[in-house]
């Protein structure tokens, strides 16, 4: 665990520097209107959805150590670029797009890299605390993040954020090399027959897809990933400041119900860091969402903003419980050849549900009332959760490991007593 909490600690700062640079982005482009800030977001999330499964794939291949410290040596070149190109030429249009696509790009190959390494630093029952530890940093540095980087945009503008978010990149490349000794190789496939290289390359990408598909744990919980990302994620982004307007509630008052879904989120993921996971993680993931969509429901008919700040944080509990489970189901779940690219299939399921979901859910709202829309978002939410419940074997999962023979796909799971 030692090198997993060293590792952790660079990457929190590295995600805050992120953070930073992202809400100064954000800034800068909507300030320039809302179709040219829908644009840099676009750039961002189309590269690295079209690129996901061969950034996994790369990882499997190569190894993740290696993946991520390339990314951190491109991007710490990209930032020190863009606060460069900043201070010479000004926050141009042309400027924000094409770091917006750098980042995107380079998302598309770290992302699947960074979700595998705790499974290769942590084994066993200790997986679910880790990466219950990964998300409660994250939550942290979410809330921290956008307040310090609105001060920083404002005192020394965005060449200031990119020269932060170069040096936290900077940070994290030495401490991947410090940690090489700690991670093992790419592990090989077992009776796997030689192929052409690109052709294997491309097979190698889809087989991710493939192989998750035709897991009997990793499938239903993909699908219920997904649904919660159509379905929960955009509550608070988007459905909770659109309600608290059409209710003409305060400013503080919406802040405070999206503060109390991530305090909801952080209080499970604190506990389990501390106590450990269930023993039957994926009934409590389907719980969890169960009781994600009841909030969300009463959320939508809550009379007053205090009532509606007491379903966010019911929902925030709810979101816990799932995504503190569901995460090292998956991980743990997958072959110790595929980690990289179900991490990759992972961050897929939750990033094209989101962007369908974002634009219709928003467009929901404008046409008829946020209200509304929260409680098609429970129902859908709901039958999703139920589906799976009766539909599959999620509920009967229970914490397990590989056995030491599980190099090849389909390797059987050892279940713990």
């Amino acid at each position: 665990m030692r090198g997993y909490g060293i590792w952790l600690a660079a990457a929190t700062v590295s995600l805050l520097g992120t953070q930073v640079l992202g809400f100064a982005m954000a800034w800068v482009a909507a300030g320039r209107g809302g179709a040219f800030a829908g644009l840099v977001l676009t750039a961002i999330n189309l590269p690295r959805v079209l690129l996901l499964l061969a950034g996994g794939a790369v990882a499997d291949r190569v190894g993740a150590w290696h993946v991520m410290i390339v990314a951190d040596v491109v991007m710490t070149v990209v930032m020190l670029v863009l606060a460069g190109a900043a201070l010479a030429v000004g926050e141009q249009p042309w400027l924000l797009v094409g770091a917006a696509l750098a980042v995107g790009l380079v998302d598309a190959f770290y992302l699947p890299s960074s979700g595998s390494l705790p499974r290769l630093l942590v084994s066993g029952p200790g997986l679910a605390r880790a990466l219950s530890a990964r998300q409660l940093a994250g939550q942290l540095v979410a809330a921290a993040g956008p307040p310090l980087g609105a001060l920083v945009v404002a005192a020394a503008g965005i060449a200031a954020a990119a020269l932060g978010n170069a040096a936290t990149f900077a940070l994290m490349a030495v401490v991947l090399l410090g940690l090489r000794r700690s991670l093992p190789g790419p592990a090989a496939p077992t009776g796997a027959a030689p192929v052409p290289a690109a052709r294997g390359f491309w097979r190698q990408a889809a087989d991710g897809v493939r192989t998750a598909a035709g897991d009997r744990v990793l499938r239903p919980a993909l699908l219920l990933t997904a649904a919660a990302a159509a379905f929960l994620l955009p509550v608070a982004g988007l459905l909770v400041p659109l309600l608290a307007r059409q209710r003409q509630w305060p400013a503080a008052a919406g802040g405070s119900i999206v503060g109390a879904i991530a305090l909801g989120t952080a209080v499970v993921a604190g506990t389990v860091l501390l106590r450990g996971a269930a023993r039957r993680p994926g009934a409590v993931a389907i719980t969890g969402l169960l009781i994600a969509a009841g909030s969300v429901g009463a959320l939508a008919v809550a009379p007053g903003a205090p009532a509606a700040i007491g379903a966010g944080l019911v929902a925030g509990l709810g979101n816990g419980l799932f995504s503190a489970h569901i995460a090292p189901l998956v991980l743990e779940a997958a072959p110790a050849t595929h980690l990289a690219r179900i991490q990759a299939v992972l961050v897929l399921v939750q990033s094209v549900p989101l962007l369908v979901t974002n634009n219709a859910l928003g467009g929901l709202a404008d046409a008829g009332s946020a209200s509304v829309v929260l409680l098609v978002c429970a129902s859908a939410l709901a039958l999703a959760t139920a589906l799976t419940a009766v539909c599959s074997d999620l509920g009967q999962a229970g914490r397990f490991q590989r056995a030491p023979s599980s190099a090849g796909v389909g390797a059987v799971p050892v279940r713990l007593p």
